[in-house]
């Protein structure tokens, strides 16, 4: 009886977290319009295109060396320090940027490197009927694609096991992560899929088995250090 009822109370709480992501992504679907419009309108007040082309090293150090006073010295050229130093420069500042070593050699060689969507952000989203959270996890999603597509030879898709140690949290977390599947929606980097217990130790025998019930699998993303100066 206890097990229909946790059954039960589910699929009633799937249900309920499919319409309310049904609903979000309808709404969604018009502030992108509407910023697409707005975007094609300032587009069209460009008269000149921009030169992409970035200057040589020994253009940058003459540059250096030729200009007695910068607005903004910025040390460190790992994610931060390269964020701060294109901020600056877009708001029209003299920036200068300089580096120890190379360019993400630090800190920044170090992270995790994951590119995520936000998954826990869309619990919250779910669980509290927060439109900005939702938002949030949407525009993650939307620039993980957008890595993906213009650096695809620094970023590629990762698998992520989560192991599952209670019964009733396996139905729980994959109608979670296929929520999370559904509202990347085209940016979807591969479907999500559940391992039996025996697989999931297949892959990872470190695992503890006692208790263990299987796993689910989705996917993020995954980056290299070079991409920040990119």
């Amino acid at each position: 009886m206890a097990f229909k009822k946790a059954v039960k109370g589910t699929i009633l709480a799937g249900g309920g977290a499919l319409a309310t992501v049904l609903g979000l992504s309808q709404f969604a679907h018009y502030r992108r319009k509407q910023m697409t419009l707005a975007y094609v309108e300032a587009a069209e007040c460009i008269s000149e295109p921009v030169n992409r082309e970035p200057p040589s090293r020994e253009a940058q150090l003459l540059t250096l060396q030729n200009t007695s006073e910068f607005d903004v010295l910025v040390i460190g050229g790992g994610a931060t320090g390269c964020g701060c130093a294109l901020d600056a420069v877009t708001r029209g500042l003299k920036t200068a940027l300089v580096e120890r070593d190379d360019f993400s050699s630090g800190t920044s060689s170090r992270s995790t490197k994951l590119i995520h969507g936000g998954v826990r952000y869309l619990q919250k989203a779910i669980m509290k009927l927060d439109i900005e959270q939702y938002r949030m996890v949407k525009e993650a999603l939307h620039e993980r694609a957008n890595l993906l597509e213009i650096a695809p030879h620094l970023s590629a898709p990762l698998p992520i096991m989560l192991p599952i140690y209670k019964w009733w949290q396996l139905p729980y977390y994959w109608v979670g992560i296929k929520l999370y599947d559904l509202v990347a929606g085209s940016n979807c980097l591969r479907g999500s899929y559940v391992l039996s217990k025996s697989r999931a130790l297949e892959h990872f025998p470190m695992l503890q088995k006692d208790k263990l019930v299987g796993a689910i699998v989705y996917y993020d993303e995954t980056t290299q250090a070079q991409l920040c100066p990119s």
